[in-house]
């Protein structure tokens, strides 16, 4: 129903006393008139926010950066999401394996869990079922091209093929492939902005790997990626055990403690409150 403002109504007959002139039949009018003209208008603005597309543009995102108590690309662990405080963290053990890490530094981990459990109901290689398990845990520790410092980190412990999907799916996300089941992601839209233009280095990074031999893994991955989003699903790491020890290299010493060139990244992702 519309809803008239009667201060307006009256502002727009001239006052109090210029409808005091008025007699019954014409204030009538008036009103029907001063109705008929504010529901054009409420007309007109709604099928001009219809028209509005339905996601942000690239301008209209960067100006909420000031807007934020974070930035987008810092990893979970070291923001508390909007004003929240962030928690005290569990103790990791003395010698971590990935199933800690899972347990108490990327959990819940509900999409990576989604991801490989289709992988694994699909029937995909476990080099690739792998890589949709890990493809998104390094954000714990940053979003920003995420992709390269996912492999960076796993590369020490896994094949090559698991390492090489997770390092490129980040630029083959940006590009549809529908013979291979992906299209560009609504998701997308909206955290990048409805005019987003991948930089140069995505794009050479995914002409690059279209040519690849191995370009299905990491396409692979963005498929599972697509699709691992479902609030209600009930995920467990408890599938994927026998994978893990098959091709995942758990040193000894503990992840973080291993002298390997991410060590330090391992013991960040253990220890994100120490000061220096």
């Amino acid at each position: 129903m519309l809803e008239i403002n009667r201060r307006r109504f009256i502002a727009s007959l001239g006052g109090v006393a210029a409808i005091k002139l008025m007699d019954h039949e014409g204030r009538a009018d008036a009103l029907e008139d001063y109705s008929i003209e504010r529901l054009d208008e409420a007309v007109a603005e709604a099928q001009a926010q219809a028209q509005q597309p339905a996601y942000p543009t690239v301008a209209e995102l960067e100006a909420q950066i000031e807007t934020r108590t974070y930035r987008r690309g810092v990893g979970g662990l070291f923001v508390g999401g909007g004003t929240k405080n962030v928690r005290r963290l569990p103790p990791m053990p003395a010698k971590p394996t990935l199933k800690d890490f899972f347990e108490l530094r990327f959990a819940p981990a509900n999409h990576v869990l989604q991801s490989a459990t289709r992988a694994l109901k699909t029937g995909m290689s476990e080099e690739v079922i792998l890589a949709c398990l890990l493809h998104d845990t390094v954000q714990a520790l940053i979003k920003v091209d995420h992709g390269w410092w996912g492999a960076q980190l796993f590369e020490p412990y896994v094949p090559e093929k698991t390492s090489f999907a997770i390092r490129y799916h980040q630029a083959l996300r940006f590009y549809s492939d529908t013979a291979a089941g992906y299209e560009y992601p609504d998701l997308y839209r909206r955290m990048f902005g409805i005019d987003y233009v991948p930089p140069p280095y995505i794009e050479a990074t995914y002409k690059m790997v279209k040519k690849h031999k191995w370009y299905m893994e990491p396409r692979l991955v963005t498929v599972n990626d697509l699709y691992a989003f479902d609030p209600n699903a009930v995920v467990s790491i408890d599938p994927f055990i026998d994978i893990i020890g098959r091709h995942f290299k758990q040193p000894k010493e503990g992840l973080g403690f291993d002298d390997s060139p991410v060590a330090h990244m391992w013991r960040t992702l253990i220890n994100p409150d120490s000061p220096l």
